[in-house]
């Protein structure tokens, strides 16, 4: 895995641009924390359920890289944050029906919001793209790894 550093941002001028990107940012803020937090399932599934210290020590980096990545919009994107009024957070989901359930949705989850934010981040920053999009890699990479892994534990 490569070195990340974090994204730049352009000023905006404009006050369109401004609200605009204040929805960016709400977006990216949402699938940020959707990333991050289906990272660190899949790690303490790792770490706690089936203890394998190099995945783990994988995901970690995977999840500090996407942190730091996102590190010089993070005040943006706290602020752009609107929980209360989100209606997605009263979506039900669905109950797992096992580990490799709980540890698949999870990548999924992971792999969506990185493309998300690989997507958007395009519009606020032309390296975004990019660097989202070498982490989503990584992540399809450490997808396989792991799944070979749990079916070895079968």
């Amino acid at each position: 895995m490569h070195k990340t550093r974090a994204i730049k941002v352009q000023d905006s001028t404009c006050l369109d641009k401004f609200f605009f990107n204040f929805r960016i940012y709400r977006l990216l803020d949402a699938n940020f924390n959707r990333a991050r937090e289906g990272l660190r399932i899949v790690e303490d599934t790792f770490r706690f359920i089936f203890p394998n210290q190099k995945i783990a020590q994988k995901l970690k980096k995977i999840r500090l890289n996407l942190s730091k990545t996102a590190q010089d919009i993070y005040p943006q994107l706290i602020r752009a944050r609107n929980v209360k009024n989100d209606f997605g957070r009263r979506i039900a989901e669905k109950k797992r029906k096992n580990l490799m359930d709980l540890v698949m949705a999870n990548f999924i989850r992971v792999e969506e919001a990185i493309r998300v934010m690989e997507e958007f981040g395009k519009l606020i920053s032309q390296e975004a793209g990019y660097k989202f999009k070498k982490l989503r890699f990584q992540v399809y990479h450490l997808e396989k790894e792991i799944f070979l892994a749990l079916e070895n534990k079968d």
